[in-house]
């Protein structure tokens, strides 16, 4: 039976732990602020929205709302973005991808001051990763660098496989996983015996984005699997980029779809709105 690596429980924790902190900083007169900006009225993002709204709330983080008509232009965004920039009592600032099609999302990203970046979309605070200097980091594969230590799954010098090269996930969670010490190979749809890649890992993290695509026959006896995916199967059922029932005999510790990475990028997002106002 191999561990199952619990996403609320962990993100709860980050989440108890941020509520202290900011009730610490209120006594000492500092209110921790975030904006969140939503264009349109993208079924998915409005439920994302909502969740991290929620999570503000029970934290102590004064959000502000910003709901914005699908006609919105760019530059009626980014003049509302530059006056969050200028804004003290906003210490991050959160635009809801994906925007509509006429808005171009680059830059949108990189409208937002890298101080209030709370993402870690921005080109700064990707060079900052990669270069090893502070910066805010991207909540995804933040939030999976908890779990694994939160579970105390060791990462130096283990053979880690990263299935995706996105902005958002594969590249960021590769030089996580190097700054952890970790031997990281990045892996996608054009690698050649992806099999025999994946079977190298010791710590799988699959952010592929098709559905149950990775099954026992490309994990490793005794591997961690990570499972960024989520997507609706025919049975109307979420399901990960994992065969969660093939894979689980197999690994020493796996994540659940729903229920495993998913919570930890809100918490992470929080952590990054409470790391700006500090």
């Amino acid at each position: 039976m191999a561990q199952l690596i619990d996403g609320k429980i962990i993100s709860k924790q980050i989440k108890d732990e941020l509520k202290e902190q900011v009730t610490a900083m209120k006594t000492e007169g500092k209110e921790v602020g975030m904006a969140v900006i939503q264009v349109g009225k993208d079924p998915a993002s409005t439920v994302y929205v909502g969740n991290k709204k929620k999570a503000c709330a029970y934290i102590g983080i004064r959000s502000e709302s910003y709901e914005l008509p699908e006609e919105t232009t760019q530059e009626e965004l980014v003049t509302l973005i530059e006056r969050l920039n200028r804004d003290d009592a906003i210490h991050g600032i959160l635009v809801q991808l994906p925007v509509p099609a006429h808005i171009d999302e680059q830059a949108i990203i990189r409208a937002i001051s890298p101080k209030k970046d709370v993402d870690g979309f921005h080109p700064q605070s990707v060079g900052a990763l990669s270069i090893g200097q502070k910066g805010f980091v991207s909540c995804t594969p933040a939030g999976i660098i908890q779990l694994l230590k939160r579970s105390n799954i060791e990462i130096e010098g283990k053979e880690c496989v990263v299935i995706g090269r996105s902005n958002i996930v594969g590249k960021p969670m590769a030089l996580l996983l190097l700054r952890e010490n970790g031997t990281v190979t990045v892996a996608h749809s054009r690698t050649k015996n992806l099999k025999e890649v994946c079977k190298r890992a010791d710590i799988l993290v699959v952010a592929v984005g098709r559905p149950k695509m990775i099954d026992a026959s490309y994990v490793k006896e005794g591997a961690v699997v990570i499972d960024v995916g989520i997507h609706r199967g025919a049975d109307n059922k979420l399901c990960g980029d994992v065969d969660f029932d093939s894979v689980e005999p197999v690994a020493s510790a796996i994540t659940p779809v729903p229920g495993g990475v998913g919570p930890m990028t809100i918490a992470m997002l929080m952590y990054n709105c409470v790391e700006a106002a500090r």
